[in-house]
């Protein structure tokens, strides 16, 4: 999966329309990042990535390339 495809897998979770998430953005300007979405980016990740997540790590997310790096192999 590539950057893109990654962050359009994130902007359905949340709801956004296409080309609404940047790598660089904060998450705290991201009003759709809210306990659903972290919920669902943690199925995401066991689903198409066969990785687990725990709370304490998606509570120190600070941009969306936070969470574009856990969506890498090998994280």
């Amino acid at each position: 999966m590539n950057t893109q495809e990654k962050l359009a897998a994130l902007e359905d979770i949340m709801e956004l329309d296409e080309g609404a998430l940047k790598p660089e953005m904060s998450l705290d300007e991201v009003e759709e990042w809210d306990s659903l979405a972290a919920l669902s980016f943690v199925v995401l990740l066991g689903d198409e990535f066969n990785r687990k997540i725990s709370g304490k790590e998606i509570r120190a997310f600070q941009t969306v390339q936070d969470m574009l790096d856990v969506m890498e192999p090998g994280a």
